[in-house]
């Protein structure tokens, strides 16, 4: 084993050789100590340096970024942003406009509820500016009509010039022409008619036919009655009520009116079943002024109340059953009374229906109206038509004035 003072002197005799330790020691005040000294001069300096971190730099990059727009594009979105606003302060000025026209309209007409107004054309401002507006839609969902209520009354003005002093100081219109039309729906006279329970159908262009039942002294009777509609002069329709009828079960139908063939008359079938019902027949032939209505001769009456046989043969014939119905039973009940109520007639069924005269039932089946009279211009109705769901007629009107 070699030790390190023969290792060194082997190496010491070796010109070209260099010690590693000599090495070492001479970077003392060589680069190893310039750099330490260089990196504790930048820690301290940065130290001392330190600053918060700015968070404005995002800002700046939008900034930047904005900057990147054109003008023309800021311009454009300048304009919609402008035209949006004016948009909406339009519209909001014509729903005020709207509202303010609908509370009008309710006070002049002396409406139950205030219409529905809208206000066509746009932009808004511009025409109230003008005093012009192109186009208005009145409707109106309930108006009184005689005694019933018209379902929907719609009208449109067109080119309504409007009187004030600016667009802030509106106090009326002129309405040069107006197309509207007026709807008496069967709906509501369904529902408005009296206490019946009657409905309403329509039967080709002007007829309306009236089916249901009327209460008449406690007893619900069948009605039939079939009604024409008409125009009345230029401003009203009417109703021509024909057909009427009610029937008290299968015993006798009711026909307001003085004629012969009206009254109160024993149906078909309950007048042939006299011949069945000998009682009856007994009873309504024991009354010589009935036996004398009917034309039946005395002898054939007596022989007739002897034998059963003969009676249910002078009863059942056809000549008899005829006769029978043409009996007003109205005016055999003013001299027999009792008479009625042995043929199964209750007394004050037969008073109730002495009060309802034709005049009376006509008028609960009235379907007629008219239309106001403005203080200035004209209206006119110029069709009437019956459709489905109810009468539906068109209106017209010219130079009306609304306000002042």
């Amino acid at each position: 084993m070699r030790t390190p003072h023969r290792i060194a002197t082997h190496f010491g005799s070796n010109p070209n050789y260099s010690n590693p330790y000599d090495e070492l020691g001479a970077l003392d005040d060589g680069p190893l100590e310039e750099f330490l000294h260089d990196a504790d001069a930048e820690g301290a300096g940065s130290a001392d340096d330190w600053a918060p971190p700015n968070h404005r730099r995002g800002s700046r990059r939008r900034r930047r970024r904005f900057a990147g727009v054109s003008r023309a594009a800021k311009a454009l979105i300048g304009v919609l942003v402008l035209a949006a606003f004016l948009t909406l302060a339009d519209r909001w000025a014509l729903l005020y406009a709207e509202h303010q026209a609908a509370d009008k309209l309710k006070d002049q007409l002396n409406l139950r509820a205030a219409p529905e107004v809208e206000i066509g054309g746009f932009p808004f401002l511009t025409q109230l500016a003008d005093h012009r507006l192109d186009s208005v839609k009145v409707t109106v969902p309930d108006v009184a009509a005689d005694r019933v209520s018209l379902a929907k009354v719609s009208a449109t003005a067109t080119d309504v010039r409007l009187d004030g002093d600016g667009p802030v100081a509106i106090r009326g219109a002129r309405i040069p022409e107006l197309h509207g039309e007026v709807l008496l729906s069967f709906d509501d006279l369904d529902r408005e008619l009296g206490a019946s329970q009657v409905t309403f159908t329509g039967h080709g262009r002007d007829q309306v036919r009236a089916r249901g039942t009327l209460p008449v002294a406690g007893h619900d009777l069948r009605l039939r009655a079939d009604a024409r509609i008409r125009r009345d002069g230029e401003r009203g329709i009417a109703t021509r009520i024909g057909g009427m009828r009610l029937d008290i079960g299968d015993l006798a139908t009711y026909r307001p009116g003085v004629r012969a063939s009206e009254g109160l008359h024993l149906t078909r079938r309950s007048a042939a079943r006299l011949g069945r019902e000998s009682a009856k027949a007994r009873a309504l032939l024991s009354v010589p002024s009935i036996v004398r209505r009917l034309g039946v001769p005395d002898s054939a009456v007596r022989a007739a109340l002897r034998d059963d046989t003969r009676l249910a043969s002078l009863t059942g014939s056809a000549s008899f059953v005829r006769e029978a119905m043409r009996l007003n039973l109205l005016d055999v009940a003013a001299d027999h009374p009792r008479l009625l109520e042995r043929l199964g007639l209750d007394p004050a069924l037969l008073d109730g229906l002495s009060r309802l005269t034709r005049p009376v039932l006509v008028d609960q089946l009235s379907l007629g109206f008219r239309l106001p009279h403005p203080a200035d211009g004209t209206m006119r109705l110029r069709d009437v038509r019956v459709e489905k769901d109810g009468i539906r007629v068109r209106v017209t009107g010219a130079a009306l004035v609304i306000g002042h």
